[in-house]
This record gives structure tokens, sequence and C-alpha cells, in this order.
């Protein structure tokens, strides 16, 4: 899967990954980072930088807050899913407000989409 890798946004990634989100930072320590699955965190794959990305399962979680809200916002993240799972790739979806309010219950469904 290394062709689909974008070099050009390692820049943003590492950026993003020293700035997560209070929700990113919940999800990553208190659900990702000790999952049996391998995930890692703000990967550039195929043009985009996705939140959470397990190679082994083909699996992306993405976290949408407020900025994802706007018609133009919900036609990217549309394409950008479209694009993904094009690749192969599944997206899971959770907004901020579920992570932090339920980080088990986002927890038990990325698990029951791994299987």
């Amino acid at each position: 899967m290394r062709d689909l890798h974008t070099g050009k946004l390692v820049p943003r990634a590492r950026e993003l990954r020293r700035g997560m989100t209070p929700a990113e930072r919940k999800l990553w320590y208190d659900v990702l980072r000790a999952h049996p699955v391998k995930f890692r965190r703000q990967v550039p794959l195929l043009g985009y930088v996705l939140d959470f990305y397990s190679a082994p399962a083909c699996l992306c979680v993405e976290l949408d807050g407020a900025s994802h809200d706007s018609p133009e916002a919900q036609a990217y993240d549309t394409e950008r899913t479209r694009v993904l799972e094009a690749a192969g790739i599944r997206v899971l979806r959770f907004t901020n407000a579920q992570v932090m309010e339920n980080p088990e219950g986002v927890g038990v469904q990325i698990s029951a989409a791994l299987g």
C-alpha cells in the first residue's frame, strides 16, 4: 500500500499529530492506542490525511467536529469516503461529541466493525 501513501502531506500529518483535538486525543489514548488491532494517527493516504487508520484491517476512523456541518464540508466528506471505499478502505465516522460523551461505546462500534 506504499504507493497509496501521499508524501507531500507528511508535514501536514505531523502537524496534526502534534495538535490533536480533544476528541482525537481521547479516542487515541482511551481506545485506539492499546487496541489489539494496530492503528496509526494522521495517516497521509490517497491525497487525504486520515484521522486514524488500521492498514491490516483497511479501516479508517474519522472524527467530525462542527467544521464538518456545512454543505460544502459534507460534500467533501462524501467524496473522500467514496475515494477511500473505492480503494477498499472502510470508513467509520463519529462526531466529536460521541467520542467525548461515550468513548467506550465508540470503541465497541470500532471493534464490531473489525469483526
